[in-house]
C-alpha cells in the first residue's frame, strides 16, 4: 500500500464514524425515549470524552512536548484553548444548525491535519491517532444527530449532513500530508494547539454532558474510553 493510500484509508476508517455514529442514533430513536437511552447517550459522552483525554496524553502532548521548546510549546497550547473557547462562545450565540456543525468539526479537522502530517514521519503515531479520532467521533456524531434533531431538521436531513463530514477528514488529512510531513515542528504546533483547544472543550463541554442527576453508570465510560487508548498505545508502542 502507498504511503497516500494509506493516509486515505486510515482518514476514511476514522472519519466514517460520523456517519456511523448517526446512523446508531437514528437506530436508538425508534426506542423512544427512556432513562435506558438517556444513561447510553451520557455514557457515549463520556467515552468519547475518555478517549479525546487519551489522544492528547498519548500522541499530542507528548510529541509536542519531544518537539517544541519550552515558549512555543506555552503559547501554542495556550493559543489553542484561547481559540477553541472563542469559537464555543460564537457558537453557543449561534446556535441551531450551523452550531452543531461548527461543534463537531471543531476538534476533528485539527486532528486530522495532524494525522496525515504524522504518518510522513511516524507511521505507529498517526495509525493511533486514527484509531483514537475515529473512536471519538462516534460518541460525538452520536450525540450530534440528536442536538439536529432537536434543531428541527428531520432524520434523513441529519444524516446527509453527516456524510459529507465523513469525509472531510480525508482532504484534511492528505493537506497535512502534503504540506505539513517534512516539518515536525509545525506538526508538533498543531498538536499542541489541539491538545489545548480539546481540553478547554473537554471541560467546558462533554465532562458537564456526561453528568446525569441521580445516576452514576454513565461516568465509567470516560474511564473506558482511556483504557482504549491505553490497549492503543499498549499494542502499537
Amino acid at each position: 500500500m502507498s504511503h497516500t493510500v494509506e493516509v486515505i484509508v486510515y482518514s476514511f476508517f476514522a472519519g466514517i464514524t460520523v456517519f456511523l455514529g448517526g446512523l446508531l442514533s437514528r437506530f436508538a430513536e425508534r426506542f423512544g425515549p427512556s432513562p435506558i437511552r438517556e444513561e447510553f447517550n451520557h455514557g457515549a459522552v463520556a467515552f468519547g470524552g475518555g478517549v479525546l483525554i487519551a489522544a492528547v496524553a498519548f500522541v499530542l502532548a507528548p510529541d509536542a512536548i519531544d518537539t517544541l521548546a519550552m515558549a512555543p510549546l506555552v503559547l501554542l497550547f495556550l493559543a489553542g484553548a484561547f481559540a477553541f473557547f472563542l469559537a464555543d462562545r460564537f457558537i453557543e450565540r449561534k446556535g441551531g444548525f450551523l452550531g452543531q456543525l461548527m461543534a463537531l468539526v471543531m476538534d476533528f479537522v485539527p486532528e486530522a491535519i495532524a494525522l496525515g502530517a504524522t504518518f510522513g514521519f511516524d507511521r505507529r503515531a498517526g495509525l493511533l491517532l486514527a484509531v483514537f479520532i475515529g473512536l471519538q467521533n462516534l460518541p460525538e456524531a452520536f450525540n450530534s444527530y440528536v442536538d439536529l434533531r432537536r434543531s428541527g431538521l428531520s432524520a434523513n436531513r441529519c444524516l446527509l449532513v453527516l456524510l459529507p463530514l465523513s469525509f472531510v477528514g480525508i482532504a484534511a488529512a492528505l493537506l497535512g500530508d502534503r504540506l505539513l510531513s517534512d516539518s515536525p515542528s509545525l506538526v508538533a504546533s498543531l498538536m499542541a494547539f489541539a491538545a489545548g483547544g480539546i481540553l478547554y472543550l473537554m471541560f467546558d463541554d462533554i465532562a458537564p454532558l456526561s453528568k446525569m442527576r441521580y445516576h452514576w453508570a454513565p461516568a465509567l465510560g470516560a474511564p473506558f474510553g482511556f483504557l482504549v487508548g491505553m490497549i492503543g498505545e499498549k499494542l502499537l508502542g
